[in-house]
């Protein structure tokens, strides 16, 4: 993939692995759009990155999101890529009393949002010559963390609807590529959350090089290692994750 001369749009690209990712695509002079709920991060990184497009918007919300297609269609009919980035990463239990309701967001972010969004924009993407969906799961799609249970439910879910979406896709111009991060050091789930990581520099760097190698799954470190471990290996990793050896 080349990484110029694209039209981008990038859902929860104002900070973490969405920012970096609009860097990386601004730098090789591509045009790239923005959206996220917090306009004051928006601000912040357009204030940064002057060159950014801004779109506030609750992909929540499924008005927001045929709002945010119906601005695209007219202001940027040009669209040929769409990264599917934005998540919330909650850590529940099922035992507590708000469980659903912040299910229900976290699912309508991280599942509904992104397969609404590549239907809402596929007729435009279908215009251009070439053009790609990026669907950005997780590590955790292959080894579950208990105490992140939706989120891991949705970025499972996320990996599966991206591997069908291939063949769905095979005979138009449309590539679909997966990124799957292992933990990275953003605010994902909070600020703290992820001091352990891999530093986000290092990530997009890794994601950068690629994207432009051509590779239709982009992974690193341990997401690497879960996306080719064995049954038993899987196994392993989540017995150790959650506490039970």
């Amino acid at each position: 993939m080349h990484l110029t001369n694209n039209e981008v749009l990038i859902t929860g690209g104002a900070s973490g692995i969405g920012l970096g990712l609009a860097q990386e695509f601004l730098q090789a002079g591509s045009r790239v759009i923005i959206c996220g709920r917090r306009e004051n991060v928006l601000k912040e990184a357009q204030r940064k990155h002057p060159d950014l497009v801004t779109f506030p918007c609750d992909l929540a919300q499924e008005s927001d999101r045929t709002r945010l297609a119906e601005w695209i269609g007219i202001e940027h009919p040009g669209l040929n890529v769409l990264v599917n980035n934005a998540g919330i990463q909650q850590r529940t239990s099922i035992g507590e009393k708000d469980f659903w309701s912040r299910a229900k967001e976290e699912s309508a972010v991280n599942w509904e949002a992104p397969v609404h969004l590549t239907w809402l924009l596929l007729e435009t993407l279908k215009k251009a010559p070439k053009a790609f969906v990026i669907n950005v799961t997780s590590g955790l799609a292959f080894v579950p963390l208990a105490a992140a249970p939706v989120y891991c439910a949705t970025k499972a879910a996320m990996h599966s609807f991206t591997r069908s979406l291939r063949p769905m896709l095979r005979d138009t111009n449309i590539e679909v590529i997966e990124i799957i991060p292992p933990a990275v050091r953003t605010d994902l789930g909070g600020p703290g959350l992820h001091t352990t990581g891999t530093p986000l520099e290092e990530f997009i760097a890794v994601v950068a090089a690629q994207l432009r190698d051509g590779k239709p799954d982009i992974s690193y470190g341990f997401s690497e290692r879960m996306s080719h471990a064995s049954r038993e290996e899987l196994e392993e990793n989540f017995q150790r994750m959650n506490g039970q050896r």
